[in-house]
């Protein structure tokens, strides 16, 4: 590791985080961040690796940056993208104000004191200067002529929240790093996961003592990469002359079809008959086994006909059982995911459970007996553990202060822990850098327990936690974390000494992120065209509160609810039956495939299948994981492991082509920006 490339990394941190919320919400292009493959990050990398590099080299050869620096470089700005885009900072700072606003154009909230569920230090506290804190926020201080200055923005109105929140994001985050430490060991050298995204990175870097790597020398690389890069700038100049150049469509439509499925009418898969073509998707599909592509490809095809089967015998997985915010509703839907991933954990556990064990043992005590039949798990992994172990117990011991029990509280942890733990594992081993887990560690305890048996209190406390911490989770920190360790572990850099790294550059980025986004915030006013994080997540623990107080409330049941602590919540215990059937089959469906794929050779299908076939990621990218797989086996039949070989690089120049096409046109609405004054024309390229 040099200080050039740290110094080098913490000016991405600081250049990423004060400029994505003027990216994503004035000029509105394609989203800096918006997944695991960032266009800002790789849009950079590409750049550097293609020009930058070979020009420092031809001017001074010292100059030039080494494969282990631009490695560095990358991990350490990749570990802060959890920071200003959807996983936090979106709907962050909206959802600690705008239920004020909101509360006072739906009045039943103030008849049913919904605000007052929830701890006073969870919300701003906006006081006597409302019309600054609440109004200031939504309608803008700035004037057409006028920024406003910093003093301006009441930053005092946002300290008790901020006084809580950040210690508690800034204790899960590092927990998820140490975990991130922890599991890498195992899922590197012991069963050996592919980690597509960082093969390709990887790829692009130089060898030792080199200054471009050989794939930049390929041609089959460069014509791929230079015809995908014409086509989306082709895309992106018609936007400007939409009368002079014609686009060229990635979106095909056999709509038509869907009479002929009733089942997949009824399930509602008008999306997947209306595929888009993701280049990156359809690069990353041929760098995975064949049954991972045909498992995403297929997926949401099984899901939509299993939701229309059902639905016509009057059962329906996604209608909502309680609840009015839709998204963290209590469905079956969520169950079945939450099914399926409980048992990929357990998997996850059960492949290691020797390794895990002896980390254990080690933490909890040096010199602690091990199993005899493996190696030392390493000093690395074992302070690791002991960090993690330490922060889940300040992080249970802050949720209890604000009200939580420590039962709801240990119960939300190992929920929240699955979650991360398996969509890590889904991108180590899949690729899949697009993935939204839709199933939330609230609505596992809600399914689990009934409303009757936490009521409104309990379960307001739950609905903002999952706000704040993963109500987006597509650029999620554990699984950016694990790959990222991967990187430094194929460039032999050090992984402890960059987990720390890791950690520095994700408080930096919420050092610089939080303020600008808040400044814009009060300048402009809140994106109000962004209805997800402007209108939908702010209210959704609140209308669900609502929800759940009417019903309480019929019950008869509202006050004796809001009374039960602790243990004396069992006795009310009242599982949602549907909820809890579905999770069972769903487990044990996941657990079957598993363990197939695991015993029997030329198993077709991948337990990923259930981990993503009810969301909306999969469905969005289902079509060119068909084309990925179908692509491969033509391949891999016909021409055989040598042509499969050869064709590596023209796949990664798919997904470079891809990520250079959205990146470019970014920096050119900058630019457009800068001298107009006006927003360009909104462009997306990459799925989000």
């Amino acid at each position: 590791m040099t200080w050039r490339a740290v110094i080098l990394g913490f000016l991405g941190v600081v250049a990423l985080s004060g400029f994505n919320y003027i990216n994503d919400n004035v000029l509105k292009q394609t989203f800096l961040l918006g997944n695991y493959l960032p266009v800002a990050v790789y849009g950079v990398l590409i750049f550097t690796v293609v020009g930058i590099n070979p020009l420092l080299a031809c001017i001074r050869q010292r100059w030039a940056l080494s494969g282990r620096e631009i490695a560095l470089v990358l991990a350490i700005v990749l570990a802060c993208c959890c920071i200003p885009g959807d996983s936090l900072l979106r709907c962050f700072t909206t959802s600690l104000v705008l239920p004020h606003h909101f509360s006072r154009t739906n009045p039943g909230w103030t008849e049913r004191q919904v605000l007052q569920q929830f701890p006073p230090q969870m919300l701003v506290a906006p006081g006597a200067d409302e019309d600054r804190v609440v109004n200031g926020f939504v309608q803008g201080l700035g004037e057409a002529n006028r920024h406003i200055g910093l003093y301006e923005v009441p930053w005092l109105a946002w300290a008790r929240t901020f006084a809580f929140w950040l210690p508690l994001l800034c204790t899960a985050w590092l927990a998820f790093i140490a975990l991130a430490v922890v599991v890498h060991r195992q899922w590197s050298e012991y069963e050996l996961l592919p980690y597509p995204l960082a093969d390709f990175t990887h790829a692009l870097l130089p060898a030792a003592g080199q200054v471009a790597s050989p794939v930049l020398r390929n041609r089959a690389f460069w014509v791929a990469a230079t015809a995908v890069f014409l086509l989306h700038f082709n895309n992106f100049l018609q936007t400007f002359f939409p009368d002079a150049v014609i686009p060229i469509t990635r979106q095909f439509s056999f709509v038509p079809l869907i009479e002929w499925i009733p089942w997949l009418k009824e399930g509602g898969g008008w999306l997947l008959l209306s595929p888009t073509v993701f280049f990156s998707v359809l690069g990353f599909a041929y760098f995975v086994p064949q049954e991972v592509s045909l498992s995403l490809a297929i997926g949401p095809f099984l899901w939509t006909m299993l939701v229309g089967f059902l639905a016509t015998y009057g059962f329906s997985l996604t209608g909502s059982l309680e609840g009015s915010s839709w998204y963290l509703d209590l469905k079956p839907q969520t169950f079945a995911l939450l099914g399926a991933n409980l048992a990929v954990f357990a998997v996850i556990l059960f492949c290691g459970r020797r390794y895990y064990r002896d980390v254990l043992w080690q933490a909890l005590g040096p010199g602690l007996r091990r199993s005899p039949a493996g190696p030392p798990p390493g000093a690395t992994a074992v302070w690791a553990a002991r960090l993690s172990l330490v922060c889940f117990a300040a992080l249970l011991m802050q949720m209890a202060a604000v009200g939580l029990d420590w039962q709801l509280a240990l119960l939300y942890i190992g929920v929240t822990i699955v979650f991360y733990v398996v969509v890590s594992r889904v991108l180590a081993e899949t690729g899949l850098f697009y993935c939204q887990p839709f199933f939330f560690p609230c609505v596992a305890v809600w399914g689990l327990f009934g409303s009757s048996a936490l009521g409104t209190r309990a379960l307001g406390i739950m609905f903002m936690l999952t706000t704040m911490i993963m109500v987006d989770p597509r650029e999620s920190l554990m699984p950016l974390i694990t790959n990222n360790l991967k990187l430094l572990e194929r460039q032999q850099l050090r992984l402890g000494r960059g987990a720390w790294l890791f950690a520095a550059a994700v408080l930096v980025g919420l050092a610089v992120a939080l303020p600008v986004t808040l400044y814009c915030q009060y300048d402009l006013g809140y994106a109000k065209w962004d209805t997800w994080g402007g209108d939908n997540v702010p209210q959704m623990a609140c209308r669900n509160v609502a929800s759940i107080h009417d019903k309480l409330q019929a019950l008869g049941t509202l006050e004796s609810a809001n009374e039960l602590r602790g243990w004396a919540r069992l006795q009310h215990l009242a599982a949602e039956p549907s909820c809890m059937l579905v999770l069972g089959l769903a487990f044990a469906v996941t657990l079957l495939v598993y363990v197939a794929r695991l015993r029997l050779p030329g198993w077709p299908l991948h337990p990923v299948l259930f981990l993503t076939w009810a969301t909306y990621p999969a469905a969005l990218t289902c079509g060119s994981f068909l084309l990925g797989w179908a692509a491969k086996g033509a391949i891999v039949r016909y021409g055989g492991a040598s042509l499969h070989q050869r064709l590596k690089p023209l796949f990664l120049g798919l997904i470079a082509g891809e990520i250079f096409g959205a990146f470019v046109p970014t920096v050119v609405g900058v630019f457009y920006y800068l001298v107009t004054g006006l927003p360009p024309a909104a462009f997306r390229v990459l799925p989000s």
